[in-house]
């Protein structure tokens, strides 16, 4: 039978097939690759494996005469700019013997270059090793290239990530209108639910053919045998490549152990993601801290607490960060308890492991009950600093205690408890009164923050008050309720109204946006703006617009579903309730949900698994689990 083990272990072995060709070479890696490395071992196992160096897949880097032994590690196609960087590099060194791993199939490298039937051998990565050889400058030296999917990150027991596919993204009606225009008038698609992979972007069939690729394999190495059901159209068209793949057909034939895989298109239900009712630690670590530079899934801890050096504008620079993934056992099992309990409880194990920790090692530790405070959990670890080998031996601990005193000290931590007050309130409100009415009680928050606050003395800016980023976040949880709480037949006279009051919001938003003096990555991506001296009102205007036009979608993406239409269930003023169709973001594993849905779905079945297609940083476990999933099953045999 089947374990969660099975599936945590699978990256590890792909890792495997990497290590076992590093020894005495320089490892080039792009930043993709790398973060799933990270969250299997990180750099160390490379190290430990003979590998001499690593550095980044960049044109700028290079080996001397004493390297001659070079792996490229790259999660895109031998093709194009990363064709272009592996040959600057060797043109710059003195390499005679190159490895490179691709994370695409061979099949996919076929498909871009316009080959159908299928071959005998891997034609397109033989040719590619006569390349490496000639820009080695000799063809007797010796030129690998293979495929291997380290495209999963095991976070924890019971959550695996895949960090390439971060920007995969469900389809929204912006996307069908793109997709139209290419197209004949009389060929036009009526809804995103009549698109099938043939339709989409030559670059999405890429990013949708390798996920299928990369899943067949991880069923391959654990002889699954799946049946997949989809929610949304992109989980359909995902789940349907998944189910045709050749080398999948022939795997069902013969696999032991039978599963069941639900892709779900995260547009089904935003409120989860946005949303601020989630009490979970890690939820907030990771929402509150800096993201660690090309990283998705981790994020950045100030290890200046464990130093001696003063606290500067300048110190931060001088240290290396710490993150959130560590191998020390210890530092696993209270990640776990971060990650699965509840906020409270989450702090309190973090506490625990603190004092337990310093115990261990003898510190003058000062015992405290009551209330965990962010300066406690400081106490506690400035002790580890006196002594290099407590700080060697807990450093994933302390890294962990770090990031949790971090965040319940950050200045944005109280906007969070005032999203989860206005959610509620809006909430209440959707079940009294239209959703322009509604959506008009954010008018008065949209104002640049720091202005003049008339309840204190001086131009201040409040903790709480609400910047940008949260403003938009109540939009798209409003917007993905806004279909269930309006009535079917809208009039001309509500359009015009609803029309009227998004202009005004578009207005009140530019104005927020233009006078920030700190753009946030949200804020980079809607803009293309770095810093706000780039921005104009112009820019941000037709950015705002363009955010609104995708709102406008989000509140349809339920509409085309027989079951599942609804998660906003309205009942008296008090308690207005969203029912979360599922709350997680990435590949989940749970033993409960296991269980429940054996009695749920069409026939017996082993073991589930839960693969939507939009991927994020981590969200908190699912709490509520849907009843229909079977809503669109993918026919296996067609």
């Amino acid at each position: 039978m089947l374990a969660t083990e099975e599936f945590t272990r699978f990256p590890l072995l792909m890792w495997e097939k990497v290590l076992s060709k590093v020894k005495k070479s320089v490892v080039f890696m792009d930043d993709k690759c790398a973060e799933a490395l990270h969250w299997s071992g990180g750099a160390a196992t490379l190290l430990e494996a003979g590998a001499r160096n690593l550095k980044q897949f960049s044109s700028f880097e290079a080996c001397g005469v004493n390297e001659p032994k070079a792996v490229f590690v790259v999660s895109t196609l031998l093709k194009g700019r990363t064709v272009d960087i592996i040959k600057d590099i060797i043109s710059l060194s003195h390499f005679q013997y190159c490895v490179v791993f691709t994370t695409v199939a061979h099949s996919v490298h076929l498909l871009v270059n316009k080959v159908t039937t299928e071959m005998e051998g891997s034609p397109v990565f033989e040719q590619f090793e006569e390349k490496l050889c000639e820009w080695m400058g000799n063809m007797n030296y010796t030129a690998e290239v293979m495929h291997v999917p380290v495209v999963f990150a095991p976070v924890s027991q019971q959550l695996i990530v895949a960090p390439p596919f971060a920007h995969l993204f469900p389809l929204l009606s912006p996307d069908l209108e793109a997709i139209n225009e290419k197209r004949p008038e009389k060929r036009r698609f009526a809804s995103l639910n009549d698109i099938d992979m043939h339709c989409l972007p030559a670059e999405l069939q890429i990013e949708v053919k390798s996920l299928a690729s990369a899943l067949n394999s991880m069923f391959e190495a654990t002889g699954t045998r799946e049946e997949s059901f989809a929610l949304g159209p992109m989980s359909r068209i995902i789940a349907g490549e998944l189910a045709n793949l050749p080398q999948a057909k022939n795997r069902r034939k013969t696999a032991p152990n039978k599963a069941s895989i639900i892709f779900v298109d995260r547009t089904m239900d935003l409120t989860g993601a946005v949303g601020h009712h989630g009490d979970n630690l890690v939820e907030k670590v990771l929402t509150m801290l800096k993201l660690l530079p090309g990283h998705v899934t981790d994020v950045q801890v100030d290890m200046l607490e464990l130093t001696s050096l003063h606290k500067t504008p300048h110190s931060k620079n001088i240290l290396a960060p710490g993150c959130l993934a560590q191998i020390q056992s210890s530092a696993r099992s209270l990640w776990d308890a971060m990650l699965t309990s509840k906020h409270k409880e989450g702090v309190i194990e973090v506490r625990r492991q603190l004092v337990e920790a310093a115990s261990k090692e003898n510190l003058p530790i000062k015992m405290s009950m009551g209330r965990v405070t962010p300066e406690q959990l400081c106490s506690y670890i400035q002790l580890f600093r006196s002594s290099r080998g407590a700080l060697e031996s807990h450093c994933g601990v302390l890294q962990l205690g770090l990031a949790t005193a971090q965040t319940l000290r950050h200045p944005s931590l109280p906007r969070w408890d005032s999203c989860l007050a206005f959610e509620r309130l809006l909430l209440q409100a959707l079940g009294d009164a239209d959703f322009p009415a509604v959506l008009r009680q954010l008018l008065p928050l949209m104002k640049p923050r720091g202005v003049e606050d008339t309840s204190a003395s001086g131009s201040r800016l409040r903790e709480d008050e609400l910047g940008p980023d949260e403003l938009i976040l109540l939009l798209v949880y409003l917007y993905s309720l806004a279909d269930e709480t309006q009535p079917a037949d809208h009039d001309t006279e509500e359009e015009e109204e609803l029309e009227k009051l998004e202009r005004d919001l578009i207005g009140a938003l530019t104005l927020v946006i233009s006078r920030e003096k700190e753009l946030s990555p949200l804020l980079q991506k809607l803009t293309g703006c770095t810093n706000p001296e780039e921005l104009t009102a112009e820019r941000v205007h037709s950015a705002v617009e363009k955010m609104f036009k995708t709102l406008r979608g989000l509140s349809s993406t339920r509409n085309h579903l027989k079951q599942l239409r609804s998660i906003y269930t309205a009942s008296d003023g008090i308690h207005q309730q969203v029912i979360q169709v599922i709350d997680i973001c990435i590949f989940f594993l749970c033993p409960f949900c296991w269980f429940l849905f054996f009695a749920l779905l069409p026939r017996p079945s082993s073991q589930l698994f839960l693969f939507p297609s939009f991927f994020l940083p981590f969200f908190p476990p699912v709490k509520s689990v849907p009843y229909s999933v079977s809503e669109n099953k993918i026919n296996n045999k067609r």
